[in-house]
């Protein structure tokens, strides 16, 4: 059996309210139409995030940058956030960084070659024949994804213990000059973080089982989610239907995955689900709502954090890991991605 062992975060240096947000936000739209500046800031405001954290500092944010000069923030700011989860984590665990041996690093909004994982190898000491998998361009979903991959290596490998760190900076990828409402959505839902997930397939092992895993992938829908790379860098790609995307296909989800699982929504306990954002959280809300269930955890993640892509559903697992939760009970891990994608894990306590 595979476990998760533990959860750990890691938070970028610097902090705003929304509130403090809106002024920086206000000068940024100076030269825009008065019509539009409100709509903006009613949009941020609404948001349904009181607080966010950045590698950057909001008297930067706004600066005008090549695409060079993002990445290199990029690189500068996840390797200290990487670090930091994967130590705390290590901790938290009562874990050496040599009893490694398998760790996957997901990350979808910078680019580095050597990536994230090989830089910790030093930076932390993992051993010298540690397995590395980075993983990049699966988006929010990569959360979820790091797990299964985590999972199914240590279910062909008993006796041994995995790393998923995900690391984001969506803030690196805020287009200073590009006042299109898709770059404006991306602004006010998301920020930056880490997370670090320690799974294990050691007899011993405490925590949640991995029951089950699966990817639900939507066809002809390449176009809903992503990155446009162009000369300034990452321009979000979010196309407006993605919430009745995701509540078209629900029922396909869900319903088969648990069924090959040996069980049903209803005697799902817990929904660790990643918050997208507002109207993905309140469309998803709406249909586990007539099921009895709530994501409570995923709207406190998303008002104290926001989105950070990928590490996010960490952020909530953490949460239920530190809760008292009786033995038999299961919870489901969701998530969407690019591609369009739902990744999908099931746990059992």
């Amino acid at each position: 059996m595979v476990k998760i062992k533990t959860v750990a975060k890691q938070l970028p240096p610097y902090s705003r309210t929304t509130k403090e947000i809106i002024p920086y936000v206000k000068a940024w739209m100076s030269g825009q139409e008065e019509r539009f500046q409100r709509k903006v800031v009613k949009i941020i405001g609404n948001a349904g995030i009181d607080k966010r954290y950045s590698i950057l500092d909001a008297d930067d944010m706004f600066l005008p940058r090549t695409f060079e000069e993002k990445n290199n923030i990029y690189i500068q700011g996840v390797l200290p956030l990487a670090e930091g989860a994967l130590r705390k984590a290590l901790e938290k665990a009562a874990w050496s960084a040599k009893d490694l041996d398998y760790i996957i690093t997901v990350s979808c909004t910078g680019f580095m070659i050597p990536s994230v994982d090989a830089y910790l190898i030093n930076r932390v000491g993992l051993r010298q024949d540690v397995v590395r998998l980075p993983v990049t361009k699966m988006g929010c979903a990569a959360g979820v994804s790091g797990i299964i991959y985590a999972k199914n290596f240590l279910k062909a490998n008993p006796n041994k213990r995995a790393a998923v760190i995900a690391v984001e900076s969506p803030m690196s990828t805020f287009q200073q000059e590009d006042f299109s409402m898709v770059n404006i959505v991306s602004a006010a839902i998301f920020g930056d973080g880490a997370a670090c997930v320690l799974l294990s397939s050691d007899e011993k092992a405490e925590g949640p089982i991995v029951r089950n895993e699966d990817m639900y992938h939507f066809f002809d829908a390449t176009h809903m989610m992503g990155f446009a790379l162009k000369n300034t860098g990452l321009h979000m790609v979010l196309d407006p239907s993605v919430p009745e995307t995701i509540a078209a296909h629900f029922p396909k989800i869900i319903h088969p995955f648990l069924a090959k699982s040996n069980t049903t929504i209803e005697e799902i306990d817990h929904l660790v689900f990643h918050p997208g954002g507002k109207k993905i959280v309140q469309t998803i809300e709406g249909l586990f709502g007539v099921l009895g269930k709530n994501i409570d955890d995923t709207k406190e993640v998303l008002r104290a954090y926001g989105n950070m892509s990928s590490a996010t559903v960490l952020y909530v697992l953490e949460r239920f890991l530190e809760k008292d939760i009786p033995a038999g009970e299961k919870g489901l891990m969701l998530s969407f991605g690019p591609g369009f994608s739902a990744q999908k894990v099931l746990l059992e306590w």
